[in-house]
């Protein structure tokens, strides 16, 4: 084996993250790695590529025993890693963010020619086209996922741990990129997928490595097993299938009209968007990211300001309005960014709890703390966020279970208006599931929901009505019961519905 990981432990104090971990990879194998949320799979991989000392354990590659005290020395045996947030700069070019830390010419003065070619060489013999002389910050997020992989092949990775690598990619880029992984282990490299994309895992995947509460359940063949049965091991239960019944609609709570948000370029982010979202149905927004979808939601929300139309909530103009005052008439928002957001990492699990919804808590100016504490332990208990205790600050939680906070927050409000954007982003298919069932249940008590969202399947899964987005312009409306993920797609890149 390339690589053996023997009886892997991690301990945080009494907390155990991992507990006596087997996990093997072969030269040119894709080995997936999955888990609920909090399960260990980022600590362990984190071990091996030095941000973490086990407490106990044995790692070896290419039979040698190792330890890594930081990346550096990950990088020097061969092991690479691309994490869930991209680690790139943006002003920088593809070719200067892919050569950096070993520059051609470095000391002599830093030779882009060489580095240009270098790039480009590397890319035609990986079949991972990219431009070298272009600037980060104009390529699409697939392209950047592409430059990550680029960067560490460079830096001589044999071995190459993904983290969420489709999180934040279009359908058509998710293809694409399980077509490089392919392509890349056939040459000799090896993976290792950190995903909660069951389906994604199936199609590229050689072996699953299941792990639950820090503890490995199960190794398969993913030619052997099924999605169920993988689900199973990871929850260690049957997941249920939801059923949507028919919406039973009331009056509109929100009206959008005619609504613009202006672009650095003259070119409008939203252009004329004119929609209604009625009491008792989820209306889905699909979009390739950055096709307007974040600015409709600023503007709605009071983040971003718009330059022309109208939104009504509750019957009340609050174009404009302070955010503050948005919340106060009835919005409750699950945020795209958790990090930017939806939350402050500094703050405790309560004080998050209390975020945007502050004000209601209050008793003659005072907050009531030992009933807000009791709100939030329930929060917490329902949603299965796992954290050390209420007063654990958020950036030690792991993302999916920061994102079940979020989500059972702004549930939880029980206001007749919610966004819900990218509410099921980094979880795992029981939270997934969870997170669904609350949102139904909200709409069937005649809440009104906008859904944002990157992943088909849940737009087709959960709404009632579908709009798609496309350079900031609603270019189609589709009945749920109607609509096809090939339909959806077409608008999505700018064709027509025939």
């Amino acid at each position: 084996m390339l690589l053996n990981m023997e009886n892997i432990s991690k301990s945080y104090g009494p907390v155990r993250a991992n507990t006596d971990i087997n996990f093997t990879l072969g030269k040119g194998e894709i080995h997936a790695l999955v888990g609920e949320n909090g399960a260990g799979k980022t600590t362990l991989m984190r071990i091996l590529y030095g941000m973490e000392k086990p407490t106990s354990g044995t790692v070896l590659v290419n039979g040698k025993p190792q330890s890594f005290a930081t990346p550096a020395d990950a990088i020097s045996s061969g092991i690479g890693m691309v994490h869930q947030h991209f680690m790139l700069f943006p002003s920088f070019t593809v070719a200067e963010n892919i050569v950096i830390g070993q520059e051609p010419g470095k000391w002599s003065g830093f030779d882009r020619k060489a580095a240009a070619a270098a790039v480009e060489k590397l890319s035609k013999q990986y079949g991972m086209p990219v431009d070298p002389h272009k600037k980060v910050e104009t390529c699409s997020l697939g392209v950047q996922q592409r430059v990550e992989i680029l960067k560490v092949l460079y830096q001589g990775a044999d071995i190459i741990i993904l983290d969420e690598p489709t999180g934040v990619l279009t359908p058509l880029e998710v293809k694409e990129l399980l077509v490089s992984i392919k392509r890349l282990a056939s040459q000799g490299k090896s993976f290792i997928i950190i995903s909660h994309k069951l389906q994604e895992i199936m199609e590229v995947a050689d072996r699953i490595t299941v792990l639950r509460d820090g503890r490995v359940t199960g190794v398969v063949d993913a030619k052997n097993t099924d999605i169920e049965q993988i689900s199973r091991l990871m929850v260690g239960r049957d997941l249920v299938q939801m059923e949507r019944s028919a919406p039973k609609l009331g009056a509109p709570v929100l009206e959008v009209r005619a609504l613009s948000v202006p672009g650095d370029r003259g070119k409008p982010l939203v252009d004329d968007a004119s929609f209604k979202v009625h009491a008792g149905e989820i209306v889905g927004v699909a979009g390739i990211s950055g096709n307007g979808q974040s600015e409709l939601i600023g503007a709605i929300a009071g983040l971003q300001e718009a330059s022309s139309g109208q939104v009504m909530l509750a019957g009340q103009d609050v174009t404009g309005a302070p955010v503050r005052n948005i919340r106060e008439l009835g919005l409750a928002h699950i945020p795209e960014d958790r990090y930017q957001w939806g939350a402050a990492k500094d703050a405790t699990v309560v004080e998050n709890g209390l975020m945007g919804h502050a004000r209601q808590q209050q008793r003659s100016g005072i907050m009531r703390g030992r009933s807000i504490r009791k709100m939030v332990e329930g929060w917490v208990k329902r949603f299965e966020v796992k954290t050390g205790s209420l007063d654990t600050k958020v950036q030690f939680l792991s993302g999916g279970n920061l994102q079940k906070l979020i989500a059972a927050r702004e549930l939880a409000q029980g206001t007749p208006f919610l966004i819900a954007a990218e509410p099921t982003r980094g979880v795992d298919v029981g939270a997934m599931e969870m997170i669904h069932g609350e949102l139904l249940k909200r709409r069937d008590e005649q809440g009104a929901i906008l859904l944002v969202s990157s992943e088909l399947t849940e737009i087709l899964k959960l709404s009632d009505r579908i709009l798609v987005m496309n350079e900031g312009r609603i270019v189609g409306e589709l009945a749920a019961d109607e609509a096809t993920e090939e339909q959806i797609s077409l608008l999505m890149a700018g064709g027509k519905r025939h």
